[in-house]
């Protein structure tokens, strides 16, 4: 190379040398040159330099010689022919040439003649055989329709490929100029060459342009600026850039129309195309990106023409439909081209690749995509009926090539298609075919990836989406046509991408999902469908939090999601099963938020509402039959659900869901405190924990009243399965069978009433009566499995039953609200016939309807009644079997209440007020072994446990079982001849029961009237302590469900006027101290304290609700507890008073001020309540005459005595009196003659009188043990101040004391079963440390306050329910080693062991702080000799 880049340097230094005037640097360079001739050859300096310059160097002789040479080889080389024959060449004989070949070739002229004639004139007029290949190509090339002749000329001609290659080559290079355009008979000739083999495409392919570097580049440019293009739609733009944008847009536009760039490869693929030949075609689609070569639409048409003519025989064999008829297709007759499809399988062969390459410009061609998607229909027909198994293998092939050809093809073609309803149609047709989940996973492809794959669908996307905001901007409740119609015809093309848009629209205005449902009308089934499938995309997107910020409350979104699915899936025909399985789905996996969406769903689609906030008359109407219920059950009118219910219901049975999510829904009620508990806030636990179990409910609801008896009990497992095997909670497990049962006994009362015809209403009875047991015997067996053989020895099985499978429908007839509607069809009938504007046919319509509801109404009331009467009918055979008595009547009273009334009062609104009416109906059926006192008791005496385990729903619930007690409570006590005649002569309010049964006759075993108003007062005592505790503790979840408890019950509590005041001060207090912290409370209590004011005019004084005049001797004494004993041992009157006096503690008034009040009051009603306040625990004259000198004792050495314990004393005084009276309620529950008792009574009385507390007989001892601890508390009372009595503390205290007595007694009925308190004994140990502690250091001072606090929060640990852990406070039992272990086994089975063991550790600690306080009393010089009998556990 370096005497080149010498040479080249001298000739530059050569040229500018040349050009100067000094003569010696001429001189200097041509010695240069001359000194390096021996490195650079001559022959490239005569190259480079000058003539003149090679001369004086000596390199050629003269200059003007050299140019003379040079001008001479220029011109031989570059203008002198070479053709030998040039001179011999006559224009003559191309031109005979030229006639020859374009001559007529109708006749019968053939190539072969052609080409002889060809011959002759190339010898005759010595032609150049090149130039005649040209000219034959270019005669082709104008007629080139005439493949048949021209094909086998050139064949039969030409003897080199090459040779005809290169001429094909330079005829396109002629063509490549800048605004050139190839002729597409040029292309044809080229198709037709290749085609038949005579040139090979490699070689063909390097002579056309533009180069595939190039068409990669532009298909990269193509996508970049559709992305540019979306991204502009989607920015926010200012309008002054907006038409800036316009016009450069424009600009851009004009450019490309200018100049077409001429794309020969493609111009030549379009020409395969159309001639056939797949093959070669193909070869340049592969060289070229995807979709690139049917981006434009020439060549997609070609194919798509192609494609046409594959599919003709099979589509005309299956595809086309009936009717139809279509013009005809002629197969190509070539053998080149690739055979047409004869059966499903040949699609596989070409069709399916040809449409691979198509892609989503199938578009262009609706017509063959109408035919590829019936062909698609056919053969899932085929596929579907086809019963062998090795065949339908074979399909699944086919099957999945459809499904890609759907996914890649259909789809986006349909996204390219305008406004194209009929072939989404057609497409649906195909679609519907295939289960949901592979539309699905169509959508999901069509909606996520798609669109991101070709150019022109980002352009779509982003055009779709600017479309979609413009419309949703605009659309209100006022334009919901025209703008549903705009959605529509958006949703024909592109639904994904619209739905998307509007959904997220929706999630954020709630306000939307009215006109968006509205407007939706104008869409096709497969946009349906999709939306579908985006409602449950959007509800699974996992990067939304369904909880709020606050983690207490279900997100916004999900609740607008929810209700829009509601709506849609009501009023359009829209496919469920995705949904019901998404939403089951998210319960196997544990979570419930989703339960909302069904809940929605089956309130919209079947009418069936879920509200504890019913009225009173919505909740009557709701116990009578499905015709009241959708009259006045709900607060919208239930109209046109029939046909969205039955889909509603067809989807679940198809998809077999019904029995799943309920079971799956009764599992997860339970499952949420554990699996979504966690560190979640209690109130949305709470919350989760009610849409469970509402939404159960719910959906139970719909299944009874939807599904047909057979279908029913088909898919509902027997209980004792469910409970059993599916672990379904029983109160769930009842609910779910309840309907089955029903409609089994009908069926097969019916069917005893076809067998045996009578019409006499005594005969119908004995066959519904025979149909109950027929259908109820497996009941009564399965249920034995339920629970431990001891439940059985209270209940039977049948009662357990019989309680768990009735309704409010079997238990009573709603006549006031059928009345109501009745009524109210008859005001809108007159008010139809009054309406002159309604048009008289219209008019007709709905005077029809209203009569035939009126019809149906009377009707269903009429049937209601006679299967109300044989119901209770039933009930009266069945009453006598209900209740053994192998125990006491307080651990029947427990069962029944833990396994029967308070699981199902918290169940739903129905069943609250039917566990009331249950309890009603036993008490007036007169059922032996049940005492109606007891249980009322029970239910009214500590309801702060149950209030305390409640959600919010249940407590509402709850409530509403309270209301319904306390009216039915209320009703007796509000008059005397009422009480009589519902009470007085019933076995429930028997206060002494003996072992000879119940003697109907024998009123002093009877409560009397105003006994009971006593105990009522108690009771409302009871609830307004309980309720001061609940509003006092500071938890967020008792004030809630105290003040929904306490709304509910309203109606009739209080109505006691110190206790309304009690109450009220407290809500005030709540009132104040919750407006800034919690307001959710704080509206509740205000919304409470309001109704309460109001309810102040019906409230009374004490003395009008139960009189104090003391009754006559005749009365029972037996009633412990009775008068309502609050904290002092004589009367329900000062426990209303120290309710009145804590109140004003509460609101910081003068100590002093209060003390002196109570004592008043207490002085003042002291008379009022002497003998019901006597004893009932069977305890010795001598031992009141005892504990009454002792307490005077007392009240002289201790000068610090108020007037308050003086009244005590008083009526202690006078209980010793009347207590010889009172000895005939010292029958116990243990039913042994009288005459043993009384020998037993007198054996107990020599015994105590030796002071020896252990006797032959070790369990009458034991309950007067603690008959005599709960006496020495009382008097140990005495000395404290008036403050000790306290509604503060966290549980009551002297009335744990007076429980803990009347629990030990077996003697009198125990009609006030409280909880035995544990906090009564810390209370009294305070109350002593207090007294000892003062001269003591104040470090220890501090230490014991310390250790009382500590004790505080012990105490107020909820412990073992009442009723679970009384057969040990009662004292009945000895702990020998059996029983031991029998009753820790009992308490493991109910998951309450902790429980256990905390009470029995706070029983101990309480017993020491007694002993410890008779030692400092001893110590002081008090005279009483005082003996305690702690329980011996």
């Amino acid at each position: 190379d370096m005497p080149s880049v010498l040479a080249d340097v001298f000739c530059v230094l050569d040229i500018e040398t040349g050009c100067l005037e000094e003569k010696h640097k001429r001189d200097h360079f041509t010695q240069l040159v001359g000194a390096c001739l021996f490195c650079v050859p001559d022959a490239v300096l005569k190259e480079r330099l000058d003539p003149e310059t090679l001369e004086s160097l000596g390199l050629i002789k003269q200059a003007q010689q050299f140019n003379q040479k040079i001008v001479k080889i220029k011109t031989k080389l570059f203008y002198k022919q070479q053709k030998f024959n040039l001179l011999r060449e006559e224009n003559e004989g191309y031109a005979k040439l030229v006639t020859e070949l374009g001559q007529d070739l109708s006749g019968n002229i053939t190539s072969h003649l052609v080409l002889e004639s060809i011959k002759s004139l190339i010898g005759c007029f010595n032609l150049d055989p090149n130039r005649v290949l040209d000219i034959i190509l270019e005669v082709y090339e104008c007629r080139s329709d005439q493949d048949e002749f021209f094909i086998p000329l050139i064949k039969s001609y030409m003897c080199e490929h090459q040779t005809l290659c290169h001429i094909l080559g330079f005829k396109f290079k002629f063509h490549q100029e800048p605004n050139g355009e190839t002729p597409s008979s040029l292309y044809h000739v080229a198709a037709a060459l290749l085609q038949h083999n005579l040139i090979a495409l490699e070689d063909l392919y390097v002579h056309l342009l533009p180069l595939d570097s190039t068409i990669i580049e532009e298909h990269k440019r193509e996508i970049l600026e559709a992305k540019q293009i979306a991204r502009k739609l989607t920015m926010v733009v200012v309008p002054s850039e907006k038409t800036d944008d316009k016009e450069k847009e424009k600009e851009k536009e004009e450019e490309k129309n200018e100049k077409p760039p001429d794309n020969q490869k493609l111009g030549l693929l379009e020409a395969l195309l159309r001639i056939g030949d797949w093959q070669h075609a193909q070869s340049i689609m592969e060289q070229m990106p995807s979709f690139y070569a049917t981006s434009h639409k020439a060549i997609a048409i070609a194919l798509c023409q192609l494609l046409h003519l594959l599919v003709e025989p099979l589509y005309r064999r299956a595809g086309v439909p009936k009717g139809a008829k279509g013009c005809l297709l002629k197969a190509p007759q070539s053998g080149h081209s690739p055979p047409p499809s004869e059966s499903f399988e040949d699609l596989s062969k070409d069709v399916f690749t040809m449409l691979g390459y198509l892609g989503p410009h199938l578009s262009h061609d609706p017509i063959l995509f109408a035919k590829i998607v019936r062909l698609g229909k056919s053969f899932m027909k085929e596929y579907q009926s086809e019963s062998k198994q090795e065949v339908k293998d074979k399909m699944d092939s086919l099957l999945s090539c459809f499904l890609s050809m759907a996914d890649q093809v259909l789809l986006p073609a349909l996204t390219l298609m305008e406004c194209n309803a009929c072939m989404s149609e057609e497409l649906w047709g195909f679609f519907k075919l295939f289960p949901y989940q592979h539309r699905y996973r169509l959508y999901g492809q069509w909606k996520n990836e798609t669109y991101g794959n070709h150019p022109l669908l980002v352009k779509v996307k982003a055009q779709t989406v600017d479309r979609a905001k413009y419309i949703m901007k605009r659309l209100t409740k006022e334009n919901v046509k025209p703008s549903g119609r705009q959605i529509g015809k958006l949703s024909h093309s592109n639904p994904t991408i619209l739905f998307d848009y509007i959904l997220s629209q929706i999630q954020w205005y709630d306000n939307l999902i009215t006109p968006v449902v509205d407007s939706l009308k104008y869409l096709t089934s497969l946009n349906y469908d999709v939306l579908a499938y985006c409602i449950i995309e959007a509800l699974a997107n996992p990067e939304k939090e369904k909880m709020k910020h606050d983690d207490t409350t279900i997100s916004s979104w999900l609740q607008s999601l929810a209700s829009l699915c509601g709506a849609v899936f009501r009023k359009y025909p829209i496919e469920l099963a995705g949904l019901l399985q998404y939403v089951t789905n998210q319960l196997k996996a544990g979570k419930s938020f989703d339960l909302l969406i069904l809940k929605e769903v089956v309130q919209k689609m079947a009418g069936i509402e879920i509200t504890d906030e019913m009225t009173v008359e919505q909740l009557e109407a709701m116990t009578g039959g499905e015709q009241l219920k959708a009259e006045g059950g709900y607060f919208g009118q239930i109209r046109n659900t029939k046909k969205s219910s039955q889909r509603l219901k067809d989807a679940l049975l198809d998809h077999e869901l019904a029995l799943p999510l309920c079971l799956l829904m009764a599992q997860q009620r339970n499952g949420v405190v554990f699996s979504e508990g966690g560190e979640k806030h209690l109130k949305l636990v709470g919350k989760l924990y009610d849409q469970c179990h509402d939404t159960l409910v719910q959906f139970g609801g719909f299944l009874a009243s939807n599904l047909s008896t057979e279908d029913y009990i088909k898919r509902v497992p027997s209980v004792d399965v469910l409970c059993n095997q599916f672990h379904t909670p029983h109160d769930a497990a009842f609910f779910l069978s309840r309907p089955m049962y029903a409609h089994q006994i009908l069926s097969k009362y019916d069917e005893l009433k076809k067998a045996e015809k009578g019409n006499r209403q005594q005969q119908k009875v004995h066959k519904y009566i025979a149909a109950c047991e027929q259908v109820m015997a497996p009941v009564h067996e399965a249920v034995v499995s339920l629970h431990l053989p001891k439940v059985w020895d209270d209940l039977r099985p049948q009662f357990y039953a019989t309680f768990w499978s009735l309704t409010m429908y079997d238990l009573a007839v709603p006549h006031s609200a059928y009345d109501r509607e009745v009524n109210k069809l008859k005001m809108q009938i007159k008010a139809i016939d009054e309406n002159t504007e309604m048009p008289l046919n219209k008019k007709k319509k709905e005077k029809e309807r209203c009569t035939a509801l009126q019809d149906k109404l009377l009707e269903e009331e009429k049937k209601q009644l006679e299967h109300v009467q044989r119901v209770l009918h039933r009930l009266k055979l069945e009453k006598d079997n209900w209740l053994l008595a192998k125990s006491t009547k307080n651990e029947t009273i427990t069962k029944f209440l833990q396994l029967c009334l308070f699981p199902r009062c918290v169940f739903s609104a129905i069943d609250a007020v039917y566990c009331a009416r249950f309890v009603e109906l036993v008490h007036q059926q007169k059922t032996p072994n049940f005492c109606t006192l007891l249980c009322y008791d029970r239910v009214f005496s500590d309801i702060i446990y149950t209030v305390a385990s409640c959600t919010e729903n249940e407590s509402r619930r709850y409530g509403r079982f309270l209301c319904c007690m306390l009216e039915t409570v209320t009703r007796w006590h509000s008059d005397k001849a009422i009480y009589e005649k519902e009470c007085g002569n019933y076995p429930g309010f028997l206060t002494i029961f003996r072992a000879s049964g119940f003697d109907g006759g024998n009123k002093a075993d009877q409560l009397d009237y105003e006994n009971f108003r006593h105990v009522v007062h108690k009771w409302h005592y009871k609830l307004t302590k309980a309720s001061v505790h609940c509003l006092e503790t500071g938890e967020y979840t008792h004030i809630r469900n105290i003040l929904i408890v306490l709304t509910k019950i309203l109606p009739y509590y209080p109505k006691v006027l110190n206790l309304g005041q009690a109450l009220e001060c407290r809500v005030h207090k709540i009132c104040q101290e919750e407006k800034e912290k919690r307001p959710d409370l704080y509206a509740l209590a205000m919304g409470y304290s309001g109704q309460l004011k109001s309810r102040k005019v019906h409230m009374v004084p004490e003395n009008e609700f139960h009189h104090k005049e003391p009754v006559s001797s005749t009365n029972p004494g037996g009633l412990q507890n009775g008068p309502g004993n609050s904290g002092k041992p004589a009367t329900s009157a000062p426990a209303a008073s120290t309710v009145k006096s804590e109140d004003g503690a509460a609101e910081d008034t003068d100590k002093s001020k209060d003390k002196s009040q109570v004592a008043q009051k207490t002085a003042s009603k002291t008379p009022t309540m002497v003998n019901k306040a006597s004893s009932s625990n069977g305890s010795k004259k001598e031992d009141k005459e005892k504990s009454g000198k002792e307490k005077k004792e007392k009240k002289e050495k201790n000068p610090a005595s108020t007037p308050e314990t003086k009244a005590g004393g008083k009526e202690k005084q006078q209980k010793e009196d009347r207590a010889g009276k009172d000895e005939k309620a010292a029958d116990g529950k243990e039913k042994t003659p009288k005459g043993d008792k009384e020998k037993r009574k007198d054996d107990k009385k020599d015994e105590k009188g030796k002071g020896d507390g252990k006797g032959a007989d070790k369990e009458p001892s034991k309950e007067r043990d603690v008959a005599k601890e709960g006496k020495l508390k009382e008097s140990g009372k005495g000395e404290k101040n008036a403050a000790a009595t306290s509604l503060k503390s966290p549980v009551p205290r002297s009335e744990g004391a007076e429980s803990e007595r009347g629990k030990a007694m077996g003697s009198s009925m125990e009609l006030t079963l409280h909880h035995a308190n544990h906090s009564a004994g810390l209370s009294k140990g305070e109350a002593d440390k207090k007294e000892s502690d003062k001269p003591r250091d104040r470090s220890k001072e501090r230490e014991k306050k310390e250790d009382r606090k500590e004790r505080k929060r012990v105490s107020t640990l909820p412990l073992l329910p009442p009723e679970l852990f009384l057969v040990f406070v009662q004292g009945r039992m000895e702990l020998h080693s059996a029983n031991l272990q029998r009753s820790l086994h009992f308490f493991e089975s109910t998951l309450m062991l902790p429980h256990l063991f905390a009470f029995l550790a706070l029983l101990k600690e309480s017993r020491h702080d007694k002993e410890k306080s008779e030692k400092k009393r001893d110590s002081t010089g008090a005279k009483e000799d005082k003996k305690q009998y702690p329980l011996k556990f």
